[in-house]
């Protein structure tokens, strides 16, 4: 009999819909920055206002407030630092700087031996920790990680880097929107592909870590 196909990683995490929200808000602060003679505060209002709309269709659709409220705060505190310096290009320096922040937090994870990626397939797959005490899939999520470091969140930090730097307010917002959940998708891709490339064919899998009997976990 042959083995079951494994399921792939983007079937394990889901969803789409997040990185699609949080690209709509930017894109309504490009438009209405535009459509008012690039004026920040239009530009601001616009965003706030597709984000509260956005957020209330999402709760009424069985959404979470908690996550219209931190939609929400994110765009709020994105146009108060476009409104306080008065660039436009600043708008998407929170997004920037998160992107750092993110980088620097899983490449951290992974050194730690506490990759991101297991953390989160471990939450969603209820494993809680259960999948460090396996020495193959604690380094196959090191592994797979340095694609989300590198492939997603350095790569975000690159291009809006250069585009923030050059002030180029159109173009952040283009990328805004490619760097969502296209990226997402191709990073969850090539995670996926990285992460079962490490696990021989006899391993059990990712729902199936098997349990040790000691706590200590070999070098990764």
């Amino acid at each position: 009999m042959s083995a079951e196909p494994r399921e792939s990683l983007a079937q394990i995490l889901g969803g789409r819909r997040g990185a699609l929200d949080a690209s709509i808000p930017p894109a309504g602060f490009v438009v209405g920055w535009l459509a008012a003679g690039q004026s920040i505060a239009w530009g601001a209002g616009v965003a706030i206002a597709v984000a509260v709309a956005l957020g209330v269709y999402r709760t009424v659709r069985g959404g979470k407030i908690r996550a219209l409220v931190v939609s929400l705060a994110a765009v709020v505190a994105a146009a108060l630092i476009a409104l306080h310096t008065g660039r436009a290009q600043d708008f998407f320096l929170l997004q920037l700087m998160s992107n750092v922040a993110s980088a620097l937090l899983w490449a951290a994870s992974i050194v730690i031996r506490w990759p991101l990626l297991g953390v989160v397939v471990g939450l969603v797959l209820g494993q809680k920790t259960r999948w460090r005490r396996d020495p193959v899939l604690l380094k196959a999520y090191s592994r797979a990680s340095w694609v989300w470091v590198f492939g997603q969140y350095t790569l975000r930090v690159v291009v809006y880097g250069l585009l923030w730097w050059s002030g180029q307010v159109i173009a952040l917002g283009v990328a805004r929107t490619v760097l969502s959940w296209p990226l997402v998708a191709l990073t969850v891709a090539v995670s996926g592909w990285v992460l079962y490339r490490a696990l021989p064919p006899e391993h059990p899998g990712l729902r199936l870590a098997p349990e040790t009997r000691s706590d200590d976990v070999p070098g990764a």
